[in-house]
């Protein structure tokens, strides 16, 4: 009796067991942002799981979990400017799965869609975007290039399930020669840029001083044309009496007088001179 219910003991645990492996074996998870690809004895059924818990054929079925969330690429590629320079560029693709072709992109590409898939088109619209422009262009205009590898990509990957949703672009590098020749630029650009700066200043001075020179001489010549209306024969002939010291000139004649002596009477008459006196 002891060996039956070792037996029956032994059969119970094993039927237990396996209906525990069954079980376990018949759940499957998909974690929070995948999608589960299903294989049935290795064909890719089209349809995918969602988040959750889901139930799947033991032994028979397979699920792939595929992460369908942005997921960042780091690629480091070359390329040539629209001048013809070598571009070595580092660039960090962002990008993400479709969740309704998950099980296309496994079915027809596998796991390694990013070396099979978005390695080579980067490489390919790289070198498309940046020959249309020159290496300068390319570093001054870096929101420009990433727009069109963005639009670039996505025209390229989008059919197979693949969407960029950004594109960084960590660094541009020049051959050393080329770095030379830039700087040399950008110091020649500054020395003409200090030459101009001097050049204005110097017409702007010399503007000045010929305003201030026309500013006077309009002053000066409104000052004279002021003082001409202001001048009288009486005023003159007030001014030669005021100069004059009472003698009479030693030599008088020719063709010019120095002193109207008639107006010098007249005048010392009006002040109470008798002629006597003044014969004197």
């Amino acid at each position: 009796m002891s060996k039956i219910l070792n037996k029956k003991v032994i059969l119970t645990a094993v039927v237990v067991l396996v209906l525990a492996i069954v079980g376990f074996s018949s759940l499957t998870i998909v974690e929070a942002g995948h999608t589960g690809v299903v294989v049935t004895l290795g064909r890719v059924e089209e349809r995918v799981l969602q988040e959750g818990l889901h139930l799947k054929l033991p032994f028979i079925q397979e699920v792939v979990k595929i992460d369908n969330r942005i997921t960042k690429r780091e690629i480091s590629t070359e390329a040539f400017s629209k001048d013809l320079q070598t571009v070595e560029t580092t660039l960090a693709i962002n990008y993400r799965v479709d969740t309704s072709m998950s099980y296309s992109i496994y079915k027809n590409i596998g796991r390694n869609y990013e070396t099979v898939l978005i390695d080579p088109a980067v490489n390919e619209v790289l070198k498309a975007t940046t020959a249309l422009y020159t290496a300068e262009e390319s570093v001054t205009n870096r929101t420009l290039v990433s727009e069109g590898l963005i639009k670039g990509l996505n025209d390229k990957l989008n059919e197979t399930g693949l969407y960029i949703t950004d594109v960084n672009i960590i660094n541009f590098d020049f051959s050393e020669a080329y770095v030379t020749a830039i700087e040399e630029k950008q110091v020649a650009q500054q020395q003409l840029l200090k030459a101009e700066t001097e050049k204005q200043t110097k017409i702007t001075n010399a503007e000045a001083d010929a305003e201030a020179t026309k500013i006077r001489a309009e002053a000066e010549a409104e000052a004279n044309r002021i003082l001409a209306q202001s001048i009288t024969d009486a005023l003159v002939e007030y001014n030669k009496i005021e100069k004059w010291n009472g003698e009479l000139p030693i030599v008088s004649g020719g063709a010019s007088s120095f002193v109207d002596l008639t107006g010098i009477l007249e005048s010392e008459k009006s002040q109470g001179l008798s002629g006597e006196a003044f014969s004197e």
